[in-house]
């Protein structure tokens, strides 16, 4: 049989993870300081040249832009904003 744990044994641990990551990230950033200031300053370009690129892969899923509302909302063809258009 395994001793159940108490709420202080899980809480300390979770002290102790949070406190190690808080450690590793700050002498990674002390470390790798000159690696970091030159990609912060191309951030903003490259999250701007990436939007067209996101936008292209992520309507990968949606098929081509043709069929948007034709099978949908059958019972609307006949409402006026419809109408109008294959009228003129």
């Amino acid at each position: 049989m395994t001793a159940p744990r108490s709420p202080t044994a899980s809480g300390s641990r979770r002290w102790v993870f949070w406190i190690f990551l808080a450690l590793a990230v700050f002498y990674l950033g002390v470390e790798h300081r000159a690696h970091l200031t030159g990609t912060l300053r191309w951030l903003p370009l490259a999250i701007l040249l990436l939007c067209p690129l996101m936008h292209v892969f992520m309507h990968k899923g949606h098929g081509s832009h043709g069929g948007h509302g034709q099978d949908r909302n059958a019972d609307a063809k006949g409402s006026p904003r419809f109408s109008s258009r294959s009228a003129g």
